[in-house]
C-alpha cells in the first residue's frame, strides 16, 4: 500500500507554471536516468564512450515530451516517427505490459542499419500512460563492414523490420539467433540491446512513481501542454524573422568520382517555415544517401539551435517547421539505396542552412564546422587469439566559429558524439595510436577563429591483416567561413606517407605495421581575421594553436 504522506493532494498541473516546470524537469531527469543505464550498461564503447544513443519519452498517443539532455538530435526526432509507424501496424490497444519492439529499418528509423531501436509502452494500474524509446548505434550489424562503398541496402548488414523483441516478457528467442547469426560482435551487440531494453525499464519505474508522487491523472493533457509552450517559443522566434525566401548552396567531395550538390529554399511565412531541397543531387550509387527521417531531423536541428536553444526539445518544438526533397534525391533517396554512409551528407544540412539564413540571423549561427560530416576511420579483423574485433575511432574535427567566440575544437556538431578513450582502442584491438594532438593552424582564421581539428596516428600491430573503411569527406571542400572569415584546414589522409592509392570513402586492406596519419577537419572562421584582438592572436601563438607564419601573413600580428 502507498503512504499517503509521499502522495500529493490531487490539482491541475496544467494551471500551475511552478508544477508543471517540476513535472516537465523531472520527465527530462528520467530521460537522464535512462541514460544513465543504457550508457553503463552497454557492451561497446560506442555507446558507453561515444555517446552514439539517446533515450526518448513519449506519452500514451506516442508523442515525444522529453528527451535526454545530450541524445544524438536526429534520433530524438526519428524516435517518434518509428513508433508512429509502429502503431500504425500494431495499434495501443493491442500492445502488453512487457512488449518490447525493435526495428533497424533506414526508411523507418534513423537512416541507417547500425542504428538499432528499441520501443516499450509503460502501464500504470494496467493503464497505457507512456512509451519509452531508444536508439543506439551497434558495434556491427552484419554485411559489409561499416563503409561508404555499398551499392544497395541489402550489402549494409541485416534489416530488422517492426518487431516484438519480447512478448509480455518473454524473449523472441528466434528473432535473438537470427540476430546473433548475423553479426560479427554478437556479444557486444545483443549486450546493448539489452542495455537499451533495461534503460526503457528505468523509464518506465520513474514515470510510474512520477504519476504517483504528483497525483497525475493525466500524463497526456500534461504532455499538450508542455508541446504547446515549445511550440510557442518556436513559433514567436520564427515569427520575429522577416518574411521572405532564403537560398543557399554548397557542394561536397561526393563519391570521389561526382561532386555532391546541396541546394536549400527556405521561405518564412509568419510563424512557420517551409525547407525545400529542390535542386540537390539525385540519389547515388554508392551509401552517401540521406533517408527523409534523417533529412527532417538535421533540418529541424539546426534550427533550434540558432532560434530556441534554451527551451527544451520534444515534439511541439518543429511543428511549424516543413521540409521537403525531391523522391529520388540524395536526400529523399528510393529503396534500397545505400545508406550506410547517410551521415556524410546529411550532417552538412546545417551548413548550407545557415549559409542560406546568414543574411537574418549572422549573430546567431556559426560558421561551417569541419566535425560536419564526421570522418569515421573503422578497422576490423581478428585478434592473436582468433577473437573478432570492430573499432570506430570516433575522433572529431573543430567546430564552426561563432559571432562572439571562437569554434570549439575537437567537438562535433550538429552530432554529439565524442571521442572514447584511446586506450580502450588500444586494449581491444590490435592499433596503437601513435599521436592524437591538435592540428595547428586548422581553425578557419576570423575575428573569431574556428575551432581546431586534429592529427591522429595509428599504427595495425601484430601479425595478422585486417580490413579498414574510411569514411572521410572535406579533401576538396574545407569547411567555409561566415562574414569574411576564412576555411578550416581540409581533411588530409596519408598512408605509409602516400596520399593516393586508396579509397577516401570505401574499404581496403590493412597490413600490419601500416601507419594511418589523419587530419581531422577544422571549423570555419567568422569574420574578418585582421578584426581579431591581437591579444588573442599572441595567446594563440603562445599555445601552438596558431603558427608565427600565420599569426604575420593572415592576421597582420
Amino acid at each position: 500500500m502507498n503512504d499517503p504522506s509521499n502522495v500529493r493532494p490531487r490539482r491541475s498541473i496544467v494551471d500551475d507554471p511552478v508544477a508543471l516546470q517540476v513535472v516537465w524537469t523531472r520527465l527530462i531527469a528520467i530521460a537522464d536516468e535512462a541514460a544513465a543505464t543504457l550508457r553503463r550498461t552497454s557492451f561497446s564503447p560506442i555507446v558507453r564512450e561515444s555517446n552514439d544513443f539517446s533515450c526518448v519519452i513519449f506519452d500514451a498517443d506516442g508523442k515525444a515530451i522529453a528527451e535526454n539532455t545530450i541524445g544524438i538530435p536526429s534520433f530524438n526526432m526519428t524516435l517518434s516517427r518509428t513508433l508512429a509507424h509502429f502503431l500504425s501496424i500494431r495499434p495501443a490497444a493491442e500492445w502488453r505490459d512487457g512488449d518490447v519492439g525493435i526495428c533497424n529499418d533506414p526508411w523507418l528509423t534513423s537512416g541507417h542499419l547500425p542504428d538499432i531501436t528499441i520501443l516499450a509502452p509503460v502501464f500504470h494500474e494496467q493503464r497505457l500512460i507512456a512509451w519509452t524509446g531508444s536508439i543506439a548505434h551497434m558495434a556491427d550489424i552484419g554485411g559489409t563492414l561499416w563503409s561508404a562503398d555499398t551499392r544497395e541496402v541489402f550489402e549494409e548488414g541485416i534489416l530488422i523490420p517492426p518487431l516484438l523483441y519480447m512478448r509480455e516478457g518473454v524473449l523472441n528467442a528466434d528473432l535473438q539467433s537470427i540476430i546473433r547469426a548475423n553479426v560479427r560482435l554478437p556479444e557486444e551487440v545483443l549486450g546493448d540491446v539489452a542495455a537499451q531494453i533495461a534503460a526503457g525499464e528505468t523509464a518506465a519505474r520513474g514515470l510510474r512513481d512520477l504519476v504517483r508522487r504528483e497525483a497525475i491523472d493525466d500524463l497526456k493533457s500534461i504532455s499538450r501542454e508542455i508541446r504547446a509552450r515549445t511550440e510557442r517559443n518556436m513559433r514567436d522566434a520564427i515569427a520575429a524573422m522577416p518574411d521572405g525566401v532564403y537560398s543557399a548552396a554548397l557542394d561536397l567531395d561526393g563519391t570521389g568520382e561526382e561532386d555532391v550538390h546541396l541546394e536549400v529554399k527556405i521561405e518564412i511565412r509568419g510563424e512557420e517555415m517551409l525547407l525545400d531541397y529542390a535542386g540537390t543531387s539525385p540519389q547515388v550509387g554508392r551509401a552517401l544517401n540521406t533517408v527523409m527521417t534523417y533529412t527532417e531531423a538535421y533540418s529541424c536541428y539546426p534550427l533550434k539551435c540558432a532560434l530556441d536553444p534554451g527551451t527544451p526539445r520534444n515534439e511541439g518544438t518543429y511543428r511549424m517547421i516543413t521540409v521537403s526533397a525531391p523522391e529520388g534525391s540524395i536526400l529523399n533517396p528510393r529503396f534500397p539505396a545505400p545508406v550506410h554512409a547517410r551521415q556524410l551528407v546529411g550532417h552538412c544540412l546545417a551548413a548550407v542552412i545557415y549559409k542560406a539564413l546568414s543574411p537574418v540571423l549572422g549573430e546567431r549561427i556559426i560558421a561551417e564546422s569541419g566535425s560536419a560530416p564526421t570522418l569515421r576511420v573503422i578497422v576490423s579483423g581478428y585478434r592473436e587469439d582468433d577473437r573478432r574485433y570492430t573499432s570506430i575511432l570516433f575522433i572529431n574535427g573543430g567546430m564552426g566559429a561563432r559571432a562572439a567566440k571562437d569554434g570549439l575544437s575537437a567537438t562535433c556538431f550538429p552530432s554529439n558524439v565524442v571521442c572514447g578513450s584511446m586506450e580502450t582502442i588500444e586494449a581491444q584491438s590490435p592499433l596503437r595510436i601513435w599521436k592524437k594532438e591538435l592540428a595547428p593552424d586548422s581553425g578557419g582564421p576570423g575575428r573569431f577563429r574556428g575551432g581546431l581539428g586534429q592529427d591522429v596516428e595509428i599504427e595495425l600491430t601484430g601479425s595478422r591483416p585486417g580490413t579498414l573503411s574510411l569514411l572521410v569527406e572535406r579533401v576538396r571542400h574545407p569547411a567555409l567561413g561566415v562574414l569574411g572569415g576564412h576555411p578550416g584546414a581540409p581533411s588530409r589522409i596519408r598512408w605509409n606517407g602516400k596520399e593516393t592509392g586508396f579509397p577516401l570513402k570505401g574499404k581496403s586492406r590493412i597490413e600490419p605495421g601500416d601507419r594511418l596519419v589523419v587530419r581531422y577537419p577544422g571549423g570555419g572562421g567568422y569574420g574578418e581575421p585582421r578584426e581579431r584582438e591581437r591579444e588573442a592572436v599572441r595567446e594563440d601563438v603562445a599555445t601552438g594553436l596558431v603558427s608565427a607564419r600565420a599569426a604575420k601573413e593572415i592576421y597582420g600580428l
